[in-house]
């Protein structure tokens, strides 16, 4: 098993002032951190899920400016609970050291009304170091990650819509 190793996120939050919904992972893995950019393990559903449920197409793994976009287009801002760790690879369960993301940064600079959390790790994180900071209760939803089976895809896919239609005021 590998080593923790203390790792500080490595990019910025994606949001604008338009902002209104505020997407919280916990911590970008291993491929998300080589490729510099949320949800880069082409196995984690994540950007699949977003694209259907905003009604869009699934932007290429690599055009991080396709998938800021997307997100920005409808409002959705992104980023983790977890600005630094000690960490085993890409392992949530190993997770310690936590040292919170700076959330002011996009509640002061955009509406946000509503915090959805991509699975109970950043749910459970987002509770006990962001939310007294923010002031607004999360609604955690299931993870995208490949690790989450028990979610197909459309399961996944029309659990989030429902979510982010409902955050968003559509």
């Amino acid at each position: 098993m590998a080593d923790y190793v203390h790792i500080a996120h490595g990019f910025d939050p994606v949001f604008d002032e338009r902002s209104r919904v505020l997407v919280l992972g916990s911590f970008p893995s291993v491929l998300s951190r080589e490729n510099r950019f949320y949800y880069g393990n082409p196995q984690n559903r994540f950007w699949r899920v977003m694209a259907a449920a905003l009604g869009e197409d699934v932007p290429a793994l690599e055009d991080i400016g396709g998938k800021r976009v997307l997100l920005l287009r409808h409002g959705v801002a992104l980023w983790d609970v977890i600005e630094s760790c000690d960490i085993r690879g890409s392992s949530d369960a190993s997770i310690r050291n936590v040292v919170p993301a700076d959330v002011a940064r996009i509640t002061g600079a955009a509406p946000v009304r509503a915090v959805l959390c991509n699975g109970g790790t950043a749910g459970r994180l987002y509770r006990r170091w962001l939310e007294p900071v923010v002031g607004l209760p999360a609604e955690t939803l299931p993870s995208t990650s490949p690790a989450n089976a028990s979610w197909s895809l459309p399961r996944l896919t029309e659990r989030w819509r429902e979510a982010l239609l409902d955050a968003l005021g559509e």
